[in-house]
């Protein structure tokens, strides 16, 4: 099931796997949108880009990815991913840790008024 958000919109791919310690989303970011400044207390998040380009913040850093580049993003640590390009953004995200809800979510910035 697909869920909208402000930002885009993302959808649980292997959503049974969940009781197993990890989930697999799919995450497009509509054009020049962006995901909340957050981090999670309770997992670490692989991302790796399968269209577009994504400007990453992770802790202090900013950079950007390209198709077939990753980033790994473990818990506590602030990021954020942009899409400043020409095309939406599609990320695979795989997180991995005791609790996969989205109440794990601590946002520090929020464009849309949720932080």
């Amino acid at each position: 099931m697909e869920k909208k958000e402000p930002w885009g919109k993302w959808e649980n791919l292997l959503v049974y796997h969940q009781g197993m310690g990890y989930k697999v989303k799919r995450i497009t970011v509509s054009l020049k949108e962006c995901l909340s400044l957050q981090y999670h207390q309770h997992r670490d998040e692989f991302w790796v880009v399968v269209s577009g380009t994504g400007k990453i913040t992770l802790g202090k850093d900013v950079f950007f990815l390209q198709r077939g580049k990753s980033v790994f993003i473990p818990k506590t640590v602030p990021h954020r991913v942009e899409n400043p390009g020409g095309i939406p953004l599609t990320i695979i995200e795989v997180q991995i840790g005791e609790l996969l809800e989205e109440d794990d979510i601590v946002r520090i910035e929020d464009k849309y008024g949720r932080a």
